[in-house]
């Protein structure tokens, strides 16, 4: 027998897709279900490296661990990597295939169409229940022909589809209405129902509006989910909402918002610490004071480079260092804080060179073949662990490298440490994901004695959370007659 099928659609991107697949995929998990996460196709520069070698959407990821499994190429067959506003690196089966901008993807699609539905058939072949999410919206009609993200997936496999909206943005009726109105009959016909993400109030003040939606659109209402404060749960795409509350911050960390700011969930567990006070500054921000500048990743290095220069950031370094502070590269954080960026094949824009900030004595050359890596080891500079994966195209070779940042496990040396010690890099995402990893760096950059976090162990009672909200405020039933099989369009 073939594995079970929904698909959640959302009216906008961010309307809470990634969540709500979250959430019923640890509600059919803990169910004793084999049930497996995928999404089609992903546009995202948050990424992570499966267990078979390859490289699908960080929110994939989370899904999976939902599920109890490790991640796979086959949850997220097509991942968009942008590098310009009208460009992306394509991503098929978790390898890069090519740079292509939006015209050339479009002709693409047939061909992206077929990985997806090659994984699409192993999954169902290996899973009891498959739960799949769109990307943006399936009312964005311009993209209709050759859809393989949402409405267009759907059809082909034959599956339900919940329409998800997010109330806490306003217009959540309009948005629901108006997004089945630009449906096409059969389309519109394989909606089983709304979920409304974010609400908080007196439910009974929504009643009437719930009432009113469902006689406009002979479409049930499954659920009302609240707005869950404090979830830890990485990000698909978007930069955080909201900036961290953190009243008893001793430590002050500031990270410039790269225009392709990559893996910005590193961060995750710095807003989570209690005595971390993170700062993410946006451009036009004048770089604040701190103890700690963290150059985080970026999927354009040469070209956020240009942008932080262009900011003020080398400037705002330079003076941060004169006075003490410490600097932290990680990927192309690390490549920026080198003397030279390489990139004579046009990987990631233009072929070309660009001076570095010069605090690592170290060039960095981007070559075609894409490093895709889990690694674990110690730290160089303090007696702890450490682990991440890497995903980066550049080489970094000089002197800087023979003091480094961590002894890796499989043998390599990671990063590089000034010889002041006051800057240091790492090719490493998710290093402070590692408890130990974390208390150490903390301390080098000033905080003494910090208390430890453990943001896995607050992902997982994240997504515990939100199955109690998939059990208390959805509607259970229907869920249970999908999972048998039974009508529910």
């Amino acid at each position: 027998m073939s594995a079970r099928v929904l698909m959640v659609q959302g009216c906008t991107s961010d309307a809470g897709k990634s969540t709500l697949v979250t959430a019923l995929c640890r509600w059919a998990y803990r169910r004793g279900l084999r049930v497996a996460p995928f999404k089609p196709q992903n546009m995202a520069l948050n990424s992570a490296v499966t267990a078979d070698g390859g490289e699908i959407g960080r929110a994939q990821a989370v899904q999976a661990q939902a599920c109890g499994l490790e991640p796979q190429i086959d949850f997220n067959p097509i991942l968009l990597k942008p590098n310009s506003d009208v460009g992306a690196q394509v991503i098929v089966h978790g390898h890069p295939v090519a740079n292509m901008d939006a015209r050339d993807y479009h002709h693409y699609k047939r061909r992206a169409f077929e990985a997806v539905m090659a994984s699409h058939r192993r999954l169902v072949e290996r899973y009891d229940a498959v739960i799949v999410e769109g990307a943006g919206s399936p009312a964005e009609i311009n993209l209709r022909d050759r859809d393989i993200a949402n409405m267009g997936y759907a059809e082909a496999v034959d599956c339900p589809v919940i329409l998800v909206a997010d109330i806490d943005r306003g217009g959540v009726f309009a948005h629901l209405v108006g997004t089945l109105a630009l449906l096409s009959p059969s389309e519109r016909a394989r909606v089983a129902g709304f979920v409304i993400n974010r609400f908080r109030g007196d439910i009974a003040l929504l009643q009437p509006g719930l009432d009113w939606l469902e006689r406009e659109t002979g479409k049930p209402v499954l659920g009302v989910l609240p707005y869950l404060h404090g979830l830890h749960l990485e990000a698909e795409d978007a930069l955080p909402r909201e900036r961290a509350d953190a009243p008893h911050a001793a430590l002050r960390v500031a990270v410039p918002a790269l225009p392709r700011i990559s893996n910005h969930t590193d961060f995750d567990a710095l807003r989570a610490h209690p005595e971390v006070d993170l700062h993410i500054v946006g451009p036009g921000e004048a770089p604040p004071a701190c103890d700690l500048i963290i150059l985080p990743g970026s999927k354009s290095t040469r070209a956020d480079l240009a942008w932080l220069r262009a900011q003020g950031w080398d400037r705002a370094i330079e003076r941060h260092l004169r006075y003490g502070g410490k600097v932290l590269g990680i990927c192309g954080g690390l490549q920026m804080l080198g003397r030279v960026v390489h990139d004579p094949q046009g990987i990631e824009g233009a072929p070309g060179s660009s001076e570095g900030l010069g605090w690592l004595d170290m060039e960095t050359t981007l070559e075609p073949y894409k490093q895709l890596h889990r690694a674990k080891g110690r730290l160089a500079f303090a007696d702890a662990s450490v682990q991440g994966y890497e995903i980066h195209c550049g080489v970094s070779r000089g002197a800087a490298l023979e003091n480094a940042f961590a002894r890796l496990d499989d043998g390599r040396s990671d990063g590089a440490i000034s010889v002041s010690g006051q800057v240091m890099g790492s090719y490493l995402h998710g290093l402070f994901d590692d408890p130990q990893a974390l208390v150490a760096m903390l301390g080098w950059a000033g905080l003494q004695d910090a208390a430890t976090v453990d943001v896995r162990l607050l992902r997982e009672s994240s997504i515990e959370r939100l199955a109690d909200a998939v059990e208390t405020h959805l509607n259970t039933q229907w869920l249970e007659r999908w999972l048998s099989m039974r009508a529910i369009v």
